[in-house]
């Protein structure tokens, strides 16, 4: 693949933000240790039994297998090659994403150097908020989510079925709230909905039900909570309990299931991962900048691949909102209606304004007609690449 002169920026602007935060970084990667040391152990309250005695380490397996690959470093330096590694991922999804719109507009005529200045736009914003969780914050989980859910995205592009079912497992299997992004199935043909559903039933079971057969107290894993802050969304809903609501992940999972499900009916899979985040942000009761790298990785393929205007707004809107209130508004309460407020403003959009797109209601799997110079689809993807 020749290298761009968009991807040569995104390379430099990646470079600053991480030499900017690393001084500050690796936040969390003792999680990632510990869970990793624990999973791989023969300590009573390891391997099988890790989430039942660690209900704390909200890590799935997938994450604590990829953690284990630094484990022969010393902790500092196997947290500094994590953070440069999950600092790399997150150019690489800036590429698939530029690849998923690509094959996403084969055939429509689409400028592609306005497509690439759109990318560059929306990737200068996605990039602060990437270092936030693949950096300072060093949350491999996030991280490897976010980016298998980027290959699914860019699977169901290129319509293959079985590879954004395992795609969507593995993110599932990284961290458990990649859930939301499921229906990302749904926008395949209805024909290959079941083997897909399948496959993404069998991988998620593969890693996650041996833990629950392991150790049956694995179950009060899913009932931890954390503290309800006051700049959370939560509170201008009127919840004021001190942690987690009993009700509130079933309620997250429940509400962005059902807004994916509904952009896909819509025609809008590129929407899925946006409003999957966004039911995220609504109802958590924790305020981590890091949350806002979902919110940035939707916007980014919602700016490139949903709509074609030239400048993609909403990955600076979110980056605005969600960063910069976090960074200057002067009270929790503030904070947090900027929160509800961005995610009601963006669901609704996404759902209901029109997007100027002309593919229409169409599944996935890009459509390979010849374009208006009479070139078939095959040649004019290559040409694309």
């Amino acid at each position: 693949m020749p290298v761009r002169r968009h991807h040569v920026l995104l390379v430099a602007w990646t470079v600053l933000w991480f030499l900017l935060v690393e001084p500050s970084g690796g936040f969390s990667w003792h999680y990632l240790r510990q869970g990793e040391e624990l999973l791989f152990s023969d300590r009573p309250d390891g391997g099988l039994a890790l989430y039942a005695h660690h209900p704390e380490l909200q890590i799935g397996p997938v994450s604590l297998a990829v953690a284990r690959l630094f484990s022969p470093f010393p902790p500092r330096t196997g947290a500094l090659l994590a953070e440069a590694a999950m600092s790399g991922l997150g150019l690489a999804m800036l590429v698939l994403v530029g690849r998923t719109a690509a094959r996403h507009y084969l055939g429509t005529g689409t400028n592609h150097r306005r497509l690439q200045q759109r990318l560059l736009i929306a990737g200068l914003a996605f990039i602060p908020m990437w270092v936030e969780v693949s950096v300072r914050f060093a949350h491999l989980d996030d991280v490897l989510a976010l980016f298998f859910t980027t290959l699914a995205a860019h699977e169901l592009s290129r319509g293959r079925a079985t590879a954004v079912a395992v795609y969507l497992a593995l993110a599932v299997d990284s961290k458990p709230w990649a859930l939301a992004f499921a229906p990302l199935l749904l926008a395949l043909p209805r024909t290959r909905w079941l083997r897909s559903a399948l496959w993404f039933t069998a991988l998620v079971a593969v890693a996650w039900l041996p833990f629950y057969l392991g150790d049956l107290d694995t179950m009060a894993a899913a009932k931890f909570t954390i503290p309800n802050q006051p700049a959370s969304a939560l509170r201008w809903f009127g919840v004021t309990d001190p942690a987690t609501p009993w009700w509130d992940r079933p309620a997250q999972f429940a509400l962005g299931l059902g807004l994916g499900t509904l952009a896909v009916w819509r025609g809008r899979w590129p929407a899925v991962v946006l409003l999957g985040a966004d039911a995220r942000i609504l109802l958590d009761p924790s305020v981590y900048t890091y949350y806002s790298a979902s919110i940035l990785l939707g916007t980014l393929l919602w700016d490139t691949v949903g709509q074609r205007r030239l400048v993609p707004w909403w990955s600076w809107i979110a980056l605005a909102a969600l960063y910069g209130g976090t960074l200057f508004l002067p009270s929790d309460p503030a904070r947090g209606f900027v929160r509800l407020a961005f995610v009601v403003v963006s669901a609704a959009y996404v759902l209901l304004w029109p997007t100027g797109s002309r593919r229409g209601r169409g599944r996935g799997g890009s459509r390979r007609p010849a374009g208006r110079d009479g070139v078939p689809g095959a040649e004019r993807e290559r040409a694309a690449a």
